[in-house]
């Protein structure tokens, strides 16, 4: 991270943290994970963020396009002019589960052999470091479209999932025993769509005015 010009970093419920082994490889950059923020769950790692992208080598049913690293990079560099953004990598043995990829808006793959296609975290994160780095160098601010309004937060999106799903529980529309896949096809289409604060705004106002009607 520090190698490209990184600092900012956050941990998701580490088994060891601090940890003395983590500090003796991180030579020079004691001070990232000095800094080094922990929290209890990914949501709240992303608390405040734009967007988030997630570095995943498994096909996700249900899952926006991925992008390739160097694509997802040169987005997420310009996506920066609006507000923070997120790089979501999981653990070692697991990965990142399907859950944790639905709360990022995007998704990234890092093109290697059709035969044989293994990395481990740290070549995965120094490969997106690198490409954050030179896409910083070579992409500026995309010009902003009339009438933009700012994208929706992490924590915004958020609400208005857990606006419609009870919006939908109460009207009948989705039975809590039996909820199939339409919060994740939800997902899926607000991702798509790329929600803009103003917007996630006239949503929740609509389903609560459905809810007094109701």
């Amino acid at each position: 991270m520090k190698t490209m010009g990184l600092s900012k970093l956050v941990l998701v419920r580490p088994k060891y943290f601090p940890d003395a082994q983590a500090d003796a490889m991180a030579t020079g950059a004691v001070d990232i994970l000095a800094g080094a923020r922990v929290v209890d769950s990914l949501a709240q790692a992303l608390s405040g963020t734009i967007s988030a992208t997630a570095l995943t080598a498994r096909r996700r049913e249900l899952a926006t396009p991925p992008r390739w690293a160097r694509q997802a990079a040169a987005e997420m560099i310009a996506e920066t002019a609006l507000g923070e953004v997120a790089l979501v990598f999981g653990n070692e043995t697991a990965g990142l589960s399907n859950d944790e990829v639905s709360l990022c808006r995007h998704w990234a793959l890092i093109p290697t052999s059709p035969n044989y296609h293994s990395l481990n975290l740290a070549q995965a994160v120094q490969i997106l470091a690198y490409e954050l780095r030179l896409a910083a160098g070579e992409v500026g601010a995309p010009p902003r479209v009339a009438d933009a309004g700012k994208p929706a937060s992490h924590d915004e999106v958020e609400g208005l999932m857990a606006h419609l799903e009870r919006a939908a529980v109460a009207s009948g529309f989705l039975d809590p025993a039996q909820p199939k896949r339409l919060i994740l096809r939800m997902r899926r289409l607000f991702s798509r769509a790329g929600l803009e604060h103003e917007e996630v705004a006239i949503l929740r106002g609509m389903l609560s005015s459905f809810e007094v009607k109701n």
